[in-house]
């Protein structure tokens, strides 16, 4: 005799047998009971939910001689002839190679006849979504007013494509994804009866992985059965066979990228490729890994939404103490944009590791998105101390022969080696204070640049002229503070003043906008620099 695979061999055959659809179940046995069917349904949900299942068991449940709390006995020859697929009762269509007009009309006209044996004529339209519009406009009429001996059940994965005059002929009942709980005791149950030994770790992995669906966690658990046929399932051996990675890596591939570690990134998904992981499949863990980390930074009580153990939960909130919310949101949006891109990419890997660049240097992006990101690593640079910034071609005089390019230069800034949180947090909000200013104090501001005083406030050199004369004026200084107190939402002392005659005032007091600016150009060069190595060994070595 040959397989049966398992979703099949195990595909419940009464509404008891269900799992994870219990709204649904104790609805339609209760219309069965008490004799208020309706005649027409339309089943909505993901693949793998039960739909076509339940719809089946419905379907013989309603003509069933001896039905038992509203399921069928399964012993009749009704309830045989259905699961035997013998019964005319009974007619399955899958829209998706059925979906003209033509075929719609068939089943207009097989309607006008009664059924020989039982008491309905189900019929269960599988993929409706996929009917054309003149199929729909066929089945309308019939569907509003059917012989009472005849029942519709209409399943879909796209309840959106549904035509409303049609969604409102019918009784609707949502599937829900089943919990990775439901889906793992089934699994467990199944596997108990199969006596096969498995790991519950692996198998709390394969329901995480089938996102809600029986049917897929069933098919996976098959593949990787039939992989290690005869063995333990473990862990480890069914993230061979899906090509997953483990965990512990997600965590130490976030920790180079929070570093800007560009070459330990790139290193630590060569590791992953020549183990044989799926790039497809890394890039939905990863981001999931990052999701359940964003949860735990900010919900408390989240252990059982993001479903990991201890272990892993200890890691997360390490690791949530390390990442801003912006800065964790700002990867998950990047990883998202390409696992829509790499299902079809020829190149998967250099998209992954384009990915990765991008998360380590957020200073080569322009959007918004990576402000925060770049911000946090200029304040850990800062914080560490800054001594010197290269600036292309700065400091060079004087003409040069030929076509020689002139040498770089170095430029020494010398910034405080503690440089206070409140005068941080200013020069990275600068040009957003500057905006929050009312006129004719933006005009002043425009040219004007964040400092530090010498006893470590917040020092702003205005432009001579009617900026400095305009900041003279008590009451203008009041204002000023006033607004940037808003700002930071805490009281900050600030001295403006306007440069010395005479003296550039960059000289005296550095512009530390502008420092980060040049921190930011340089991790640029430095990142095309590198870029054009890896490229350079990776081709011609």
């Amino acid at each position: 005799m040959s397989y049966t695979a398992l979703y099949r061999k195990f595909r419940p055959a009464t509404f008891e047998d269900v799992k994870g659809q219990e709204h649904i179940v104790t609805t339609l046995k209760n219309q069965i009971k008490a004799g208020r069917t309706s005649h027409a349904y339309l089943f909505c949900g993901t693949r793998g939910t039960g739909k076509t299942t339940i719809a089946k068991i419905f379907a013989r449940a309603v003509n069933c001689e001896n039905p038992k709390d509203g399921s069928p006995c399964g012993e009749c020859a009704i309830c045989k002839a259905i699961l035997a697929g013998a019964s005319m009762n009974v007619i399955e269509i899958d829209a998706a190679s059925n979906n003209g007009v033509d075929s719609i009309r068939e089943i207009v006209d097989e309607v006008a006849y009664s059924p020989a044996e039982g008491k309905y004529k189900v019929y269960i339209i599988d993929e409706v979504h996929m009917l054309s519009i003149g199929a729909f406009n066929a089945l309308l009429k019939t569907l509003e007013e059917p012989p009472s001996y005849v029942i519709f059940i209409l399943a879909t994965t796209e309840v959106h494509k549904i035509p409303v005059t049609i969604m409102s002929r019918c009784q609707r009942y949502d599937f829900r994804r089943i919990t990775i709980e439901t889906i793992s005791d089934r699994l467990l149950e199944l596997m108990e009866v199969e006596q096969v030994q498995i790991e519950d770790k692996a198998i709390r992995y394969i329901a995480k992985t089938a996102d809600g669906s029986m049917r897929d966690a069933l098919s996976l658990l098959d593949q990787c059965i039939a992989f290690h046929f005869g063995q333990k399932l473990t862990y480890d051996k069914v993230l061979d066979v899906l090509g997953a990675v483990d965990t512990e890596v997600f965590s130490r591939l976030l920790r180079v990228i929070l570093d800007g570690n560009v070459t330990g990134a790139i290193s630590l998904l060569e590791e992953i490729i020549m183990q044989g992981r799926e790039l497809t499949q890394f890039i939905l863990d990863f981001t999931w890994y990052l999701r359940n980390l964003l949860l735990v930074k900010t919900a408390d009580g989240m252990e059982d939404a993001i479903d990991i153990s201890t272990e892993n939960l200890l890691r997360l909130k390490e690791e949530a103490q390390m990442a801003e919310n912006d800065v964790i949101m700002r990867y998950i949006r990047i990883l998202s944009g390409v696992s829509g891109q790499i299902r079809y990419a020829s190149q998967k890997r250099i998209l992954v590791e384009m990915a990765i660049i991008k998360l380590c240097r957020p200073g080569m992006e322009t959007d918004t998105g990576s402000l925060a990101d770049r911000i946090r690593q200029l304040e850990e640079k800062i914080e560490n101390g800054i001594p010197a910034v290269n600036i292309p071609g700065a400091g060079t005089e004087g003409k040069y022969e030929g076509s020689a390019a002139p040498p770089k230069q170095k430029m020494q800034i010398e910034l405080p080696k503690a440089i206070p949180e409140d005068v941080k947090q200013a020069v990275g909000s600068w040009a957003a204070i500057v905006g929050e200013t009312p006129m004719p104090m933006k005009a002043y501001l425009k040219n004007a640049y964040p400092s530090l005083a010498k006893d470590g406030s917040l020092l702003v050199i205005v432009q001579d002229g009617l900026p400095a004369d305009y900041f003279r004026e008590a009451s203008h200084r009041e204002e000023f503070e006033n607004i940037l107190s808003g700002f930071m939402e805490k009281e900050i002392k600030v001295t403006i003043q306007g440069p010395e005659p005479g003296r550039n005032p960059e000289e005296l007091f550095p512009d530390l906008t502008k420092v980060i600016s040049q921190a930011i150009h340089m991790e640029v060069e430095e990142l095309e620099e590198e870029a054009g190595d890896n490229v350079r060994n990776r081709f011609f070595t």
